[in-house]
């Protein structure tokens, strides 16, 4: 039996599916077209098409076709056919970067505050001082020298003594087998680098917990990398992100936000917001550098931090340490600042610590490689995973395993382009 349906001759004169988010809420904003504030791509895109008069043109009444039912079952496949399909797609990629669990960052903050306090003996001025000083969580305290709580919190020496044991013991902090150490090791989570041949060449992407070192010449990069790194934590779980803010800590002056704003486009995001979770620091001198990164252990758990970045480590200290005369001095404080980086990661698991770093030529070298990495066996025996990055061919860049305990030698091949680190 024939059935009487009106159909809608449709002419699209847009491709919605190859918009972005913005774009598309711009598109029906212009429209007066209402729409949730963290509505979903598939959804805008048919709120859209549902709404959007201007880009459809219907069919007079008197043009209403009699259809037969095999015909009504064949339109009705070819409109399953056009539906936008979502069904690799969970949630927004922009509402979970807009997020980034800041309510669980300020519950996990309380908490520590709250065990701090539970310790004996701790009153609120001596709570305050903690806090103040950088220390307000059982592992801080924990992990970190009598000597350096004692002088920067002003509280004495055995009361700090106890304070440290009692930490230890309410985080049952001892001998653990290699069994709770492999379990540990295989939840760890990585930051990918969008390039498959790096992550490889990684174990998988920038692993959290570790300290990282990429060193090499000018435009081998360095920066490059640590600008894709800011943007691509900020990423859901399933697309190689951790879901966290970054922290730049900038000795050079080569942060540039516009950068950011290519890279955040090339993979779909909204760069407000990703710029937005990014926290800028310029350290203009060692001393500011190293006073950072003290600073910076107030806010990780605060502010949702999973990412610092030090571009470089050692500009500063070659620049105000000139000469032999003053080379003991220099590896002293950097052997502090590398050990302040690493009980960084100590305590905040979840948190990847990567630094740049410059080289220098050796004269008596004629047969090779004459680079090496500055800051000697300090910087060497302090960095978990050592990266030499070199120049190839155009924009190819080649990245090659100097060291990491865990992982073979080898070499990876890389591009930069406008859109960030990619594929060769």
């Amino acid at each position: 039996m024939a059935k009487a349906i009106e159909v809608e001759n449709e002419v699209r004169a847009v491709d919605f599916n190859s918009m972005t988010v913005k774009d598309l809420k711009d598109y029906a904003t212009e429209r007066k077209i209402d729409f949730a504030p963290k509505v979903r791509k598939a959804d805008l895109i048919q709120l859209i098409m549902e709404n959007d008069d201007s880009q459809i043109e219907e069919l007079e009444d008197e043009e209403v076709e009699i259809l037969e039912d095999e015909e009504i079952e064949e339109l009705e496949e070819l409109e399953q056919e056009l539906e936008p399909d979502d069904s690799n797609y969970d949630e927004n990629d922009n509402e979970a970067i807009d997020e980034l669990d800041e309510e669980d960052s300020i519950t996990d903050v309380d908490d520590c505050i709250k065990a701090v306090k539970s310790l004996p003996g701790v009153g609120e001025a001596t709570l305050n001082k903690l806090i103040k000083s950088g220390f307000s969580s059982l592992e801080s305290i924990a992990y970190t020298p009598p000597s350096i709580i004692s002088d920067e919190s002003g509280i004495g020496e055995k009361t700090t003594a106890k304070l440290i044991k009692a930490s230890m013991d309410r985080l049952g902090i001892g001998f653990k087998s290699g069994e709770e150490i492999w379990e540990h090791r295989k939840n760890i989570a990585r930051i990918t680098t969008n390039n498959k041949e790096l992550d490889d060449l990684l174990g998988g992407g920038v692993e959290t917990g570790s300290l990282i070192e990429f060193f090499g010449e000018f435009r081998t990069g360095k920066t490059q990398i640590a600008h894709q790194l800011c943007v691509n934590v900020q990423l859901p779980r399933d697309r190689g992100g951790i879901e966290g803010r970054a922290l730049y800590i900038d000795t050079e002056g080569t942060f540039r936000p516009e950068r950011i704003i290519q890279m955040a486009e090339a993979l779909d995001l909204d760069y407000k917001k990703v710029l937005k979770n990014i926290i800028y620091g310029r350290a203009y001198n060692s001393d500011h550098q190293i006073l950072l990164i003290k600073e910076a252990a107030n806010i990780i758990k605060d502010k949702n931090i999973k990412l610092i970045i030090v571009d470089s480590l050692i500009g500063h200290f070659r620049s105000e340490y000139v000469g032999r005369g003053t080379l003991a001095n220099r590896q002293q404080l950097i052997n502090k600042h590398i050990h302040d980086l690493l009980r960084l990661c100590d305590i905040h698991s979840e948190l990847a610590i990567m630094f740049t770093n410059q080289v220098s030529a050796k004269p008596d070298v004629f047969y090779g490689n004459p680079l090496t990495a500055t800051g000697g066996n300090i910087v060497a025996h302090g960095s978990t995973i050592r990266i030499f990055l070199r120049k190839g061919k155009g924009e190819q860049r080649v990245a090659k395993m100097v060291d990491a305990p865990h992982l073979p030698e080898g070499e990876a091949v890389f591009t930069i382009t406008e859109q960030g680190i990619g594929e060769p």
